[in-house]
């Protein structure tokens, strides 16, 4: 078997609109020229899925997502003081809708569920480069903890998983967890298991969401994730979503990544 995979993403560029200015007149004599500071704010990136750079919300000491999927709703409650780089890159996440339609493209029973790559195979693209340094891991991968996907030291991007059961095997392997859910847990345990590993990662980063409904018509999806109580709306294009990544070999009973 496969261990969990962190997201293999393909970087992409920003698509701009490109608009032909109109021709500039001389400004009349006594009209202040527009001051460098202007130009700053012109140049402030609006927050967008495709430009990651642009998301650069910090995590609350504490905080709670809720999920609402078609298998039904839970809650994830998370603590940055767990793993302060995951509890971050996690709030951007779920603040900026990345999650909206991914679906849960692994589910081993007993061990984990696996979810993160975006329904959107342009901002899967976006976020390939997106590798951040792992946390140190200072709590156990219980059942119901959160916790990000790897494929090796420093190479988490947006691919997580959920434990189903007592992993604590994971735990000297780096994985650290950031948070765990406090309500729902039923309703991750029913998520859709019929696929199992066979969702290709690979296609559904390069073809989102297409691909799934082509090739796997009863996976479960994220419809929605959001910060609970909400914080002020987040100014971003609402993607597509989908995507997943590669697990590890079960006998290896590792998350790890493409």
């Amino acid at each position: 078997m496969r261990a969990i995979a962190t997201v293999l993403v393909l970087s992409a560029s920003l698509l701009v609109n490109a608009q032909t200015p109109a021709a500039k007149s001389a400004p009349a004599k006594g009209t202040p020229a527009k001051t460098g500071a202007a130009h700053t704010a012109a140049a402030v990136p609006h927050p967008s899925l495709l430009n990651p750079a642009s998301l650069t919300a910090k995590a609350p000491a504490e905080f709670k997502a809720k999920f609402t999927t078609t298998a039904g709703d839970f809650v994830v409650e998370v603590h940055r003081a767990w793993a302060p780089l995951g509890a971050d890159r996690f709030y951007k996440l779920v603040r900026y809708g990345y999650f909206t339609n991914a679906a849960f493209f692994r589910v081993v029973p007993g061990f984990v569920v696996q979810f993160g790559l975006s329904a959107d195979p342009a901002v899967n693209r976006a976020w390939a480069d997106t590798k951040f340094p792992d946390d140190p891991v200072l709590q156990s991968n219980k059942r119901g903890s959160l916790v990000f996907a790897t494929a090796g030291p420093n190479t988490r991007t947006t691919q997580l998983f959920i434990n189903y059961g007592d992993n604590a095997r994971l735990d000297g392997m780096g994985f650290a967890p950031f948070g765990t859910v406090i309500e729902g847990m039923d309703v991750v345990d029913k998520i859709f298991p019929g696929y199992g590993e066979s969702p290709r990662q690979d296609l559904i980063t390069n073809q989102g969401d297409a691909y799934l409904k082509a090739n796997f018509p009863n996976i479960d999806k994220i419809k929605l994730a959001r910060i609970v109580p909400p914080v002020a709306p987040a100014a971003h294009p609402a993607p597509g979503a989908k995507p997943s990544a590669r697990p590890a070999p079960r006998a290896v009973a590792k998350p790890a990544q493409k």
